[in-house]
């Protein structure tokens, strides 16, 4: 019920606790736990806009009070507003680093000032699911800056890099004091037997995930130029996504490109005129791209 096996094998990936470890069924249960377990009246979340939908839906279904910070430019993050949004009632700020959908992180100087300065009693949620593709020369995990603060929890999850997306496994890794408070919440055998043997199998296959991550890389630089190259403002990322400006309602262009065999993911407000490409094959990435470049062509 608690899936000993696999939290034994990520203390010692991570070098932490058993204890500090909670398994969830992907990620996005997690998320949805730790409102559960810290959601009470008065309380108080903030989380950036745009960022990852489900913080909104559990702070929405908590009936928790939320504040939402707007990113710089609607893509970049901006510490110091996120400071200012904190009140004495807030219990938890949710950042996710690298960012969904905008591709954009805080680096290791800023985030480093984030939890010095965010007030003790606020639980900080960092959500990594994106982290094993950040390559940034000042990137840096909350798991190596954990000395600063103690109530905080650092998300991960075995469904982007790791290709496990299917079996949901994800986990947190957070003080044994904050574990407990999250297990007397979760349910019991919240992830299968199935889903743990996979994730106990790819922490083992590091080759399997450096390929990912050098096709990832490459093909990142290559699509980001391609798009570029045709006139399209592209966003720094640090994920395994680019988030492309077509300067025009993105829900007409994503539907012209669902008809040409290519799905990518439009945006809403205030980002309502960028779409969300995932960085596929070489093969996937070159239809892509020809389709967008037939798209622009049609539209001079």
């Amino acid at each position: 019920p608690d899936g000993y096996a696999l939290r034994a094998d990520l203390s010692r990936h991570h070098g932490v606790e058993i204890s500090e470890i909670v398994l969830s069924n992907g990620s996005n249960e997690l998320i949805d736990l730790i409102f559960r377990t810290f959601a009470m009246p008065g309380a108080h979340a903030v989380y950036p806009d745009p960022s990852f939908v489900c913080y909104r839906i559990g702070a929405t279904s908590s009936n928790m009070a939320a504040s939402e910070v707007t990113l710089r430019g609607n893509l970049a993050y901006d510490v110091d507003a996120l400071l200012a949004a904190v009140r004495p009632e807030t219990t938890l700020l949710f950042v996710a680093n690298p960012n969904n959908p905008t591709g954009a992180h805080i680096a290791r100087t800023e985030l480093t000032r984030l939890l010095r300065e965010v007030p003790p009693h606020v639980i900080v949620v960092l959500d990594e699911a994106y982290v094993e593709f950040a390559d940034a020369p000042d990137f840096v995990s909350a798991l190596e800056l954990r000395g600063l603060r103690e109530h905080l929890i650092v998300l991960r999850t075995f469904s982007k890099a790791y290709g496990l997306a299917g079996f949901r496994v994800g986990y947190g890794v957070a003080s044994p004091k904050i574990v407990n408070y999250i297990d007397r919440v979760r349910a019991p055998f919240n992830v299968s037997s199935i889903g743990i043997a996979a994730a106990r199998a790819a922490l083992t296959d590091r080759a399997h995930l450096e390929r990912g991550l050098t096709l990832n890389r490459s093909e990142r630089a290559r699509v980001t130029a391609a798009l570029s190259a045709l006139g399209l403002a592209v966003a720094p990322s640090q994920t395994n996504f680019v988030l492309v400006d077509m300067q025009r309602d993105g829900r007409g262009v994503y539907d012209r490109l669902l008809r040409k065999g290519v799905i990518v993911r439009p945006m809403p407000p205030p980002i309502a005129s960028w779409l969300r490409i995932t960085i596929g094959q070489v093969h996937e990435n070159d239809r892509m791209l020809g389709a967008m470049r037939e798209l622009m062509e049609a539209r001079s």
